[in-house]
C-alpha cells in the first residue's frame, strides 16, 4: 500500500510540473466549427426550392478615361455585395462573444454575380476576405478599377453627356436560385457623390438605377442596371480650342479693312491660313475619334478653314478684277508727253549730225577743193530754214496733237477712277456677304451646341 501512495504522489507531483496544453482561442475554434462540413460549391440554403437574395450597392469614386475610339470608360468604384449564408449562423455565447469574422473567400460559397458591360478588369488591390456576422450575413467589399463598354455620343464635344450602364447579374443562376435587390434606396444612390472626385474633367449628375428580370430560354434572370451620368467640364476645351479659332476668324475679318490695290492683303490672308492649318494639326490629339458621327467641334474647324480660304479667293478674286481694266502704258505728265512727241524726231537730228561729222573724218585730204565744196553744202544743210509759213502750221499742229493726247489722258484716269470704285463697291459688298455667312454659321453651330447640352 505505502508503494500505491508513493506511486500516487510522484505522478501528482509530476503532473504539476509539467505546463498545461494550451486551449485553444475561441476564434479558432469557431472557424474550425464553421468550416468542417461546409462545401463552397454548394448554395448555402437547407431547403433548395428558396432563393438566395443578394444585394447590392454601388459607389462611383472617379471617372478615369473615356476613349470615344475604342467605344470605352474606364471608372474607380467602390462594389459592395450582402447576402445570407444559412451554413454560417452561430451563438456568439457559445464563443465568448463573437459576433463578427472574416473568412476567405475562397473557403465559402460566392454568388456569380458579373458586370455585362465588363472589358477587362483594371489593376485592383485584391481582398481575399469576407465579413461574416453571427446571423449569417455576408458582406463582401471591394474596389474594382472597371474598363466598361459603353456607348459614347461625342456628337456635342466638348459639350457631352454620356450615360453609361453596369447591369449585374448572375451568370448561371436563375431568379428562382439567386435574386438580386438594392441594398440602398434609389434615391440614395442616384444622390450620393459624396466619395466622388469631383475637381476632374467630368462631373457626376446622378447614378439611377433599376431592377428587372429578362426572360431567356424560358427562364428568367434577375438584373440590376446603374446608370452613370456625367457631364464634361468644357472649360479647357473652350480656351485651348474655340476661343483661338475665334480670335483667328476675328483678325481675318479685320483684313479686309487693309489697302486693296496693294498685296499686304492677300499675303496676310495666307498667313493666317497657314497659321491656323498648324495650329489644326498641333491639336489633333486634344479632339475625340469617333467613326459614326462627326463632332461639331471637327465641323467647325473645317468650316472655319473654308471661310478662311473663301476670305482668300475673294480677295485674289477682287484685285484681279482691281488690275483687270489697267493698261499696260505709262502714265504721262506734260515734259513726258513732249519727250514721246519728238523724241524720234530729236534722235533723227542727232543721228544726221554725226553721220555728218563721220564724214568730215573720212575726206580725203588730198584735195582743197573737194574739202571747200563738202563744207560748204553741210552748213547750208544745218542752217536751212524752213519758210515761216509752215512753221506756224506746224507749230499749230504739235499743239492740237497735245491737246488730244492730255485728253485722252484724263478719259483714262476717269475710266481708271470709275473702275477702282467699282471694285471698292464689289469689294464692300463680299465683305459684308461673307459676315452674314459667318454669323449664320456661328448663331447654328451655337443653337446645335445649346440643344445637346441642355438637352
Amino acid at each position: 500500500m505505502s508503494l500505491i501512495w508513493l506511486i500516487l504522489v510522484f505522478s501528482a507531483h509530476l503532473a504539476q510540473c509539467v505546463p498545461p496544453k494550451p486551449k485553444r482561442s475561441a476564434l479558432n475554434q469557431l472557424t474550425r466549427t464553421l468550416l468542417r462540413n461546409y462545401h463552397c460549391g454548394v448554395r448555402p440554403v437547407y431547403n433548395w426550392t428558396s432563393s438566395t437574395t443578394v444585394y447590392i450597392d454601388l459607389i462611383l469614386q472617379s471617372v478615369l478615361d473615356v476613349d470615344g475610339k475604342t467605344q470605352s470608360i474606364t471608372t474607380s468604384i467602390w462594389y459592395r455585395q450582402i447576402w445570407r449564408d444559412e451554413f454560417l449562423v452561430w451563438d456568439p455565447e457559445d464563443f465568448d462573444g463573437i459576433n463578427e469574422i472574416s473568412l476567405s473567400s475562397d473557403a465559402i460559397w460566392v454568388p456569380d454575380v458579373i458586370v455585362s458591360e465588363f472589358v477587362h478588369e483594371g489593376k485592383s488591390p485584391p481582398i481575399p476576405y469576407v465579413y461574416v456576422n453571427s446571423s449569417g450575413s455576408v458582406k463582401n467589399y471591394r474596389p474594382i478599377q472597371a474598363v466598361l463598354a459603353c456607348s459614347l455620343e461625342m456628337y456635342a464635344f466638348p459639350f457631352d453627356k454620356q450615360n453609361c450602364s453596369l447591369t449585374f447579374r448572375s451568370w448561371l443562376h436563375s431568379v428562382k436560385e439567386i435574386d438580386l435587390a438594392l441594398w440602398r434606396s434609389a434615391e440614395a444612390i442616384a444622390n450620393d457623390k459624396r466619395e466622388f472626385m469631383n475637381d476632374g474633367e467630368w462631373e457626376l449628375l446622378s447614378i439611377p438605377s433599376q431592377y428587372w428580370q429578362i426572360h431567356q430560354d424560358n427562364t428568367d434572370y434577375a438584373q440590376i442596371q446603374f446608370n452613370l451620368l456625367i457631364r464634361r467640364r468644357p472649360l479647357l476645351y473652350v480656351v485651348g480650342l474655340l476661343i483661338p479659332s475665334i480670335f483667328l476668324m476675328l483678325v481675318d475679318v479685320v483684313s479686309f479693312y487693309l489697302p486693296l490695290d496693294s498685296g499686304t492683303r492677300i499675303a496676310f490672308k495666307i498667313s493666317i491660313l497657314l497659321g491656323y492649318t498648324v495650329f489644326r494639326v498641333n491639336l489633333t490629339d486634344e479632339l475625340p475619334v469617333t467613326a459614326v458621327r462627326t463632332p461639331l467641334i471637327g465641323v467647325f474647324f473645317v468650316v472655319c478653314m473654308a471661310m478662311l480660304m473663301l476670305s482668300l479667293i475673294k480677295s485674289i478674286l477682287v484685285v484681279k478684277l482691281l488690275h483687270h481694266g489697267e493698261k499696260g502704258v505709262k502714265e504721262m505728265s506734260l515734259s513726258a508727253c513732249l519727250l514721246d512727241r519728238y523724241g524720234s524726231a530729236g534722235f533723227s537730228f542727232t543721228e544726221s549730225a554725226l553721220t555728218s561729222l563721220k564724214t568730215l573724218d573720212n575726206i580725203n585730204l588730198s584735195g582743197d577743193y573737194e574739202l571747200e565744196n563738202s563744207l560748204d553744202e553741210d552748213l547750208l544743210s544745218l542752217n536751212q530754214i524752213q519758210d515761216p509759213t509752215s512753221g506756224l502750221e506746224w507749230l499749230l499742229q504739235e499743239l492740237v496733237s497735245l491737246r488730244v493726247a492730255f485728253s485722252q489722258e484724263e478719259g483714262e484716269s476717269l475710266a481708271q477712277a470709275d473702275w477702282l470704285d467699282l471694285c471698292l463697291r464689289l469689294d464692300r459688298l463680299l465683305f459684308r456677304l461673307y459676315l452674314l455667312v459667318l454669323a449664320l454659321y456661328t448663331c447654328t453651330l451655337l443653337l446645335l451646341w445649346a440643344s445637346w447640352s441642355f438637352a
